[in-house]
């Protein structure tokens, strides 16, 4: 099996940093019933959280540079220290370790892009966290600009999307070449492979795009779909949960086309890189809205692609086209 350490370790770190967010989530957020404008709560994750991932990648792949969101400098401020306290004690809760042990492994993650790195979003849909919804943390391999592996954690995904009152908590693997394969994030049970959905099956004819308007273009997203058939409403949700739902066939299409408020927005890497091999090793299709191939060999910023398309493969150069009529 091909990287089957940087597997197992991805594997390993994913899943003990998404138990501290959900920790997190459930103590600060649920049981004070915070207000969404107080973000206190996944700054203490997105923080307790990287420094999770990046220890476990420094211990085993020391060379390895590692591309994440956050670094440590804003901990350092005076009127900072409780916050520091806080990232202290949860990180503490799974690895002991002090505020210098702790800061140095945030700051693990403040890597360049090179011919072989991770990338990792510590959390990934910072208002669907502090709503309750959906958040994701997701880790790649990326070599030559290549994803090789790919971990994807979404605590609060069901396992089921026909009945979301079950089991919550899905954890996304792939390998390049390996295919993709989904179980519980409690290791209740084993993991399966897992496929987009077939052009006939009309239970996923449905797209996702992103919850908040801001995002993406969800006008001219929902004209798209329509365009190549798709009439339902969009499952809207946060995160790269919707590169998971494409992946297992929940959805046909997942489109982030630029928001008229950011013309000029670029994505980033960490946001997509995951999610991206996840799809593609089960089978699906990954691009920009001009149908190129994602960018992970530049760096942080993907300044080569304008949009992002995610499709279970038959409809996708259909809605390349239809990009196309209109730009």
């Amino acid at each position: 099996m091909a990287f089957e350490q940087e597997r197992e370790v991805a594997v390993a770190a994913v899943r003990e940093a998404a138990r501290l967010c959900e920790v997190v989530r459930k103590e600060l957020v649920e049981a004070h019933a915070l207000e969404k404008s107080d973000r206190s709560p996944v700054t203490v994750a997105d923080f307790g959280s990287q420094a999770l991932v990046c220890r476990r990648l420094k211990a085993s792949f020391p060379d390895d540079p590692i591309v994440g969101e956050e670094d440590s400098a804003a901990l350092h401020e005076p009127d900072q220290a409780e916050m520091l306290n806080r990232v202290v004690a949860y990180v503490n809760g799974f690895q002991a370790g002090d505020a210098a042990t702790v800061c140095a492994w945030i700051d693990a993650g403040n890597g360049e892009v090179s011919n072989r790195y991770w990338t990792l979003d510590p959390i990934d849909g910072t208002k669907g966290f502090l709503r309750g919804d959906q958040f994701a943390v997701a880790l790649a391999l990326v070599v030559d600009g290549d994803v090789k592996v790919a971990v994807v954690a979404c605590p609060v995904l069901p396992l089921d999307m026909d009945h979301p009152a079950g089991e919550l908590g899905v954890l996304s693997v792939a390998v390049r070449g390996e295919g993709a394969t989904i179980q519980p994030l409690s290791l209740a049970s084993g993991e399966e492979k897992t496929n987009v959905a077939k052009a006939d099956d009309k239970r996923a004819w449905r797209f996702v795009e992103s919850v908040e308007s801001g995002h993406s273009d969800h006008d001219r997203q929902e004209a798209i779909a329509e365009a190549v058939g798709i009439t339902t409403a969009s499952l809207r949700m946060d995160s790269q949960a919707k590169y998971c739902a494409v992946g297992r066939g929940d959805a046909a299409l997942y489109l982030r086309l630029p928001s008229p408020g950011q013309p000029d927005y670029r994505e980033k890497i960490w946001d997509h890189a995951a999610g991206s091999l996840v799809v593609e090793e089960a089978g699906g299709r990954v691009t920009d809205m001009h149908g190129n191939p994602l960018d992970f060999a530049t760096g942080a910023l993907m300044l080569n692609n304008r949009g992002v398309v995610v499709s279970s493969g038959a409809i996708h150069d259909q809605v390349i086209e239809a990009l196309k009529s209109e730009i």
